[in-house]
């Protein structure tokens, strides 16, 4: 078996990335193009209708893209007072290039810093807001800006080794389990980036999330520290959370928003 050499060799091997990432491709009107440093193309969104207000960037689910977000969330957030960036990641809807957990952690700087630009604010104004696997990508953010005022987090992943080894064993990706592990420390680092991120924290599961479990959600609220929230909803499940309790999701959101302003002030 051929040595690995790096660490993103492991995390980013194309065959993890083949039974990980579930793309689909369609073209985005009115796309707000991010070109990373490699030369990736990223169809995003970015609405700015709000001076002076916050800029949440928002990293979709696997499976989803930014057009589920035009729909669904992108109104709503909005309304509540927000200028919103839709992330899009590499091979999703009209974006280049092939996606991978490498790249999907690379491009968070690059996808942020072209919203905080646009707005010509700083990371002071930034939340970072990850769904399912795009929490892998928010949380990573806050390691990027740690003087973002929030992170919110639904149905997100605490332990990315364990969704790993759902898709691949380690010796699939030329290494063994210590070789996975580490590559997984050194990147993807979740409890460490919420223990050290100073700003504010919401976490959002449903109890009945069969696909990633609720403990998910507590551990990454345990590791958030005593100020961050925890809401556990009764309806819904993995990809209907939203839809299952929209008023009271919502209200969460814009009650959170509503505190950084005030902490702010």
């Amino acid at each position: 078996m051929r040595p690995v050499k790096s660490l993103d060799e492991i995390l980013g091997h194309p065959l993890l990335s083949e039974r990980l990432f579930f793309p689909r491709r369609h073209a985005v009107e009115a796309a707000h193009v991010v070109r990373t440093g490699d030369g990736a193309e990223l169809s995003c969104v970015l609405r700015t209708s709000h001076p002076g207000a916050p800029c949440l960037v928002y990293f979709h689910g696997n499976g989803e893209t930014v057009t589920d977000g035009l729909v669904s969330l992108l109104p709503a957030l909005g309304a509540i007072g927000l200028n919103v960036l839709l992330a899009e990641y590499r091979g999703y809807a009209a974006s280049t290039g092939t996606p991978s957990l490498p790249a999907l952690l690379d491009d968070v700087e690059p996808v942020v810093r072209s919203a905080l630009d646009a707005l010509d604010t700083g990371p002071e104004q930034l939340v970072l807001f990850g769904r399912s696997l795009g929490s892998l990508a928010a949380i990573h953010g806050v390691r990027c800006f740690p003087e973002a005022a929030g992170l919110i987090l639904e149905s997100a992943i605490a332990d990315p080794l364990e969704r790993i080894l759902l898709r691949v064993r380690p010796s699939e990706l030329g290494t063994d389990i210590d070789g996975l592990r580490a590559a997984v420390a050194a990147r993807l680092d979740v409890r460490g980036a919420l223990e050290r991120f100073k700003g504010a924290v919401l976490v959002l599961h449903a109890r009945g999330d069969t696909l990633v479990s609720v403990e998910h959600g507590r551990r990454l609220h345990q590791w958030a520290g005593p100020e961050a929230r925890l809401e556990i909803f009764e309806r819904g499940d993995h990809n209907t959370l939203l839809w299952e309790n929209e008023d009271a999701y919502l209200e969460l959101v814009r009650a959170f928003i509503a505190g950084l302003a005030g902490a702010r002030g």
